[in-house]
């Protein structure tokens, strides 16, 4: 499906809603759908590729029962996963993605709590519920310390640094828990996918449930900046009524960020024009460097 393709569908799937073609208008689009504006009140999602129509059949899953848990997402008005013109019709929810607003840092840290609180909510979720089959399981992902011996194989680190990561990673190993919950999970919690609303600000929806799994929750706080995570944590632990040991939350979510940045190291090309954070290859690494540089609270300077 090219641009041109959809703007006719989206024109198509508008009439179907009684929405005329001259209110049909663009919206910021990510990588697997197109996204248009339908009037005032929908939002039309088409995807790119067959893979993203797979995902889009998972949301079409997932959003009644994040709905039914009280997580603040827009309502599926239609989907349509077959045929030619594949789609999706939700509810418009009113904001601004959080990844093009410049909020005070207090302002963000309280958007942030809430989004944390809507996690937790998510999170209660029995484990593979019924009604779900389109939901993977996220299974025995990779020790990243194997990925350091292939990176130090690779040059792509000195055997030095290959030490020092590989230590980190076995303090980090003995907070974990051996068998961590398989939770079901939004699965891109990052800023262009929190909608919020200004003056004061606060989350108004989470949107794009196209990477939902059932994983470990700690896996959830990995794609917001480090800098993010604690007020999300302390948001979590306030929904979640959480008594694990003060320090093994951060534990788990720094192994899932540090992870990813490792991860990166070997794909170094630059991705201009994508709207995520971690688009640069440097981002996570030189992310962690200013967190850990910048003070962070207790118990995060135990971790590092």
């Amino acid at each position: 499906m090219g641009p041109a393709t959809d703007d006719t569908a989206a024109a198509a799937v508008a009439a179907r809603h009684g929405v005329r073609a001259d209110q049909v208008r663009p919206l910021p689009s990510g990588g697997a759908n197109r996204v248009f504006l339908l009037g005032d009140e929908l939002v039309l999602r088409i995807p790119r590729t067959r893979a993203a129509v797979v995902d889009l059949r998972k949301e079409a899953e997932v959003i009644p029962v994040a709905r039914a848990a009280g997580v603040l997402t827009p309502e599926v008005v239609a989907c349509e996963y077959w045929g030619d013109a594949p789609h999706m019709v939700l509810r418009r929810a009113v904001g601004r993605d959080m990844s093009v607003l410049d909020l005070p840092e207090s302002a963000e840290r309280d958007v942030l709590r809430q989004v944390g609180r809507e996690l937790a909510k998510l999170h209660r979720q029995p484990p593979h519920a019924a009604g779900l089959p389109g939901v993977p399981v996220d299974d025995a992902p990779e020790d990243p310390r194997l990925l350091i011996a292939r990176l130090l194989d690779g040059g792509w680190l000195d055997p030095g640094t290959a030490r020092w990561l590989t230590d980190w990673l076995d303090r980090l190993s003995a907070r974990l828990p051996a068998d961590p919950p398989h939770v079901l999970v939004h699965g891109d919690i990052a800023p262009q996918n929190l909608l919020v609303t200004s003056h004061p600000a606060a989350l108004s929806a989470v949107v794009d449930w196209g990477d939902a799994m059932w994983a470990d929750p700690a896996s959830e706080f990995a794609k917001i900046p480090l800098g993010g995570v604690p007020a999300m944590l302390e948001g979590y632990r306030q929904e979640a009524d959480d008594t694990a040991e003060q320090s093994a939350w951060e534990a788990r979510v720094l192994w899932h960020h540090l992870t990813w940045a490792l991860g990166r190291l070997p794909d170094p090309v630059p991705r201009p024009g994508e709207r995520h954070w971690t688009a640069p290859p440097a981002s996570r690494l030189l992310g962690l460097l200013r967190f850990f540089t910048a003070g962070p609270p207790a118990p995060w300077p135990d971790l590092a």
